[in-house]
């Protein structure tokens, strides 16, 4: 017996019947009311099947005349259509992570690198302190403090190549190989290969409405030796962690002398209500490291991110970052340390949230009117990022693979999962969706794509 919903059985049967030639161009096809009745099924079932074959163009309703197959019917095949959005090996409209880059101020951003080059001296030529340049430092510790309510010293601030150097050197800071972590499952999948590849035992912790579920993570590992979480806005379900679970968090860490990393990666970008506050903010037993990073805010070149450890690890991680030697080049501190000071970032950052809520809203309409028998978008506040909930039955990762040949950079849930089974969806970023036109554009294409999964769907039943 087909596992697909009715109305998708309706419509594969349609389909099989003119792929094989049994209906042909004006061919009519029996009423909605009389097919619900011959099927007994409700007559919106029906009609999905319907509205789908005449989206895609296998059928054509002509009013009160009834609805016949269409005279010129649409290439027959069991792969999505073959529509490639862009040629080139540059980031693609829906890939996730990227600011828009068409919005970044080059022509600032070319000021400031010039000026810092025409400051070149002897001293900015040598290897540089392992921390991170003391201008950047200072820069990031009075920006956290002003808008996130992060309170640091700049000798606890060390300046990294990327997220990713971030957590390398808090690995072997922390001494980490073997020890065991809990992680947000579904979470952020570069990290968790990143933490797996360092030697780092994972342990999923599920994630709900109200974040990380701390009692589950306490029930499987109470006494894991970290816990990396994105409290703000949760990667990839976008959800925040509630007051009372990020209470239980920083005590559980201070209760078993474990740390907290917290990534930041994106809380700027709210678009209902006020940032929230950072975790670290509420850190009284010293237990939260504070990740972010300039690389999603700026550019993603830039490779440049920071953390900031409570004052008891700054030696340990001195000497981490001695050894490991990651530093970012000194020329781009220097400017992104101008363009801090100068009040240029926080502009920016305003400025974005405003493109973004634009952009965001193009999309999520674009998916509403053109997608709505297939995808229900979570409601988010804030992020760079969008989650469509699948709404046939058609495994996410088959839609990924052929949107990603499609050119839309559209990324699967469960390859986010570290127990599978649990979610499905899609994950796919706006912030580079220029127009509303192009958003529909975009809609139209992820149409034909999912429709296409479930044709082949459908033949694989068979």
């Amino acid at each position: 017996m087909s596992s697909l919903p009715k109305y998708q059985e309706i419509y594969r049967r349609f389909r099989l019947a003119i792929d094989q030639g049994q209906l042909g161009p004006g061919d009519r096809v029996p009423s909605v009311r009389s097919l619900a009745l011959e099927l007994k099924v409700a007559r919106g079932t029906v009609e999905a099947a319907y509205q789908l074959l005449v989206s895609e163009g296998f059928f054509e309703a002509r009013g009160q005349a009834g609805t016949v197959i269409a005279g010129a019917l649409p290439q027959v095949s069991v792969k999505p259509p073959p529509v490639v959005l862009s040629a080139t090996s540059g980031p693609r409209p829906l890939q996730m992570g990227l600011p828009a880059l068409d919005a970044f101020p080059r022509k600032l951003w070319a000021r400031l690198v010039t000026r810092q080059v025409r400051r070149t001296d002897a001293d900015s030529l040598a290897m540089g302190d392992v921390r991170g340049v003391e201008a950047l430092r200072v820069a990031i510790a009075n920006y956290l403090a002003l808008y996130r309510g992060v309170e640091c010293a700049p000798r606890q601030v060390f300046v990294c190549a990327g997220y990713a150097g971030c957590l390398m050197l808090l690995c072997d800071a922390l001494q980490m190989a073997g020890q065991r972590c809990w992680f947000e499952d579904p979470g952020y999948l570069h990290a968790r290969q990143l933490l797996i590849h360092q030697g780092v035992e994972v342990v999923p912790v599920p994630v709900d409405a109200d974040g990380l579920e701390v009692e589950r993570g306490m029930q499987r590992d109470r006494q894991a030796r970290l816990a990396i979480v994105t409290p703000a806005h949760q990667s990839p379900l976008g959800v925040a962690l509630s007051p009372a679970r990020r209470l239980a968090l920083l005590e559980w860490a201070r209760e078993q002398g474990s740390w907290v990393v917290e990534d930041d990666y994106d809380s700027e970008f709210r678009y209902r209500g006020q940032p929230l506050a950072a975790l670290k903010s509420q850190d009284v037993g010293e237990r939260v490291i504070h990740a972010g990073s300039f690389s999603k805010m700026l550019f993603p070149g830039l490779r440049l991110g920071y953390l900031v450890v409570p004052a008891s690890l700054v030696e340990a991680f001195e000497r981490s970052a001695e050894a490991l030697q990651q530093r970012s080049a000194q020329l781009l501190q220097l400017t992104v340390a101008g363009f801090l000071e100068q009040g240029h970032f926080t502009r920016h950052l305003k400025q974005m949230r405003q493109l973004y809520a634009q952009r965001r809203g193009w999309l999520v309409e674009a998916l509403r009117v053109h997608c709505s028998g297939f995808l229900r978008v979570d409601e988010q506040a804030g992020g760079v990022n969008l989650l469509a909930r699948l709404l046939v039955e058609v495994p996410d990762d088959v839609v990924a693979v052929a949107a990603d040949n499609a050119g839309l950079g559209v990324q699967a849930l469960s390859g986010w999962m570290i127990e599978p089974g649990r979610e499905r969806g899609l994950l796919m970023g706006f912030t580079n969706v220029a127009t509303a036109g192009q958003a529909v554009e975009l809609a139209l294409v992820l149409h034909r794509v999912i429709a296409g999964g479930i044709s082949v769907a459908a033949v694989t039943a068979t």
